[in-house]
């Protein structure tokens, strides 16, 4: 187990060695807290978007679902007439420029894995950039647009938001409730009371008028053909490799096994990289990674390499809540 995979099974299972941690903890803690502070007072340069943002992020370390419910959410906002922008930090991107507009057929070395999911499943347009501000000006100088959605960058103070959503994985919480590096926590917990909506991945709904969504399997892609599949193709009890390298990949090979298949787990770091060396397992096998993943993969992909296809379906009552503010947003701005 690689010392980021230990850290995160300490943080979430506890471990009495993390105590040690707890002065650089409370030192992260004043830094944030300034960091917040300094935001909420207007210092510093905050861009201000002229449409409005709705930032999707967390205060956790590790996987909440985040990038399935970007999907939704476009998808969403589309089907209510608005015209929907992406902007994102570009975690393992190495773009020639930056910001930098990602296309589809760009390759996950240049845009990101996530970014380049997004753009290849919705078609959006999307600009990636650490500075996110920058990224918004940058988008909306291409073109109009009436919503923009941050993927992450709940943390980034220099971008002013409208909305602030926040996803946890309702089987690991909140850890051990400690800051980093003593726990998983990238805000103290109190952050929480501060945003419009908290939505736990894996439940119907969350503690405090939480809502909650889960995600839904609903087909296999093969890599190389792009042949879309029901799940019935492999017959209950299917041995397969699974390949996910995710925040908390436990959660694929869980839904693999609730599928009713016999995953090999085979778990890599968070945005890793991949040549064929590192993929070929025995014995010969399907293989079974995440959508996420296989945008990286796709070069050097065998006959039988798939991905999981997942959505991410909110509760109603969520819906509901997001279609009335949005719809207040609306007449604020007009």
């Amino acid at each position: 187990m690689a010392f980021s995979d230990r850290l995160l099974d300490a943080w979430y299972r506890g471990h009495p060695a993390l105590v040690l941690l707890r002065p650089l903890e409370a030192l992260f803690r004043l830094v944030v807290r300034r960091k917040r502070e300094a935001f909420l007072a207007g210092a510093g340069p905050i861009y201000r978007s002229p449409v409005p943002v709705m930032v999707v992020g967390n205060i956790t370390v590790g996987g909440t679902g985040k990038t399935p419910m970007i999907l939704w959410l476009i998808e969403h906002c589309r089907g209510l007439g608005l015209r929907v922008g992406v902007v994102s930090r570009g975690y393992g991107a190495h773009p020639p420029s930056l910001p930098w507009r990602v296309r589809a057929e760009q390759g996950a070395d240049v845009a990101g894995d996530e970014p380049l999911l997004i753009v290849q499943r919705t078609g959006v347009p999307l600009v990636i950039d650490p500075d996110r501000g920058r990224a918004v000006a940058a988008l909306l100088a291409e073109g109009p647009l009436d919503l923009v959605l941050s993927d992450d960058g709940l943390q980034h103070y220099r971008l002013a938001r409208d909305i602030e959503l926040v996803l946890i994985d309702a089987a690991r919480g909140l850890g051990n409730g400690r800051c980093l590096p003593a726990g998983p926590l990238r805000e103290p917990a109190q952050r929480l009371e501060s945003v419009d909506a908290v939505l736990y991945n894996g439940a119907d709904a969350g503690p405090g008028g939480a809502y909650g969504f889960r995600l839904r399997p609903t087909a296999l892609v093969n890599l190389l053909s792009g042949e879309r599949v029901g799940l019935e193709h492999f017959p209950p009890g299917q041995a397969l490799h699974a390949v996910a390298g995710i925040g908390n990949p436990q959660r694929f090979f869980t839904t693999l096994e609730a599928l009713n298949w016999r995953p090999i787990p085979h778990a890599f770091a968070d945005h890793a990289s991949f040549g064929a060396a590192e993929l070929q397992f025995s014995p010969a096998l399907p293989l079974v990674m995440t959508e996420k993943d296989a945008v990286k993969c796709r070069a050097f992909a065998a006959d039988d390499w798939w991905y999981l296809a997942v959505d991410a379906v909110p509760t109603e009552g969520f819906v509901a809540w997001l279609d009335a503010r949005l719809a207040r947003l609306a007449s604020e701005r007009s």
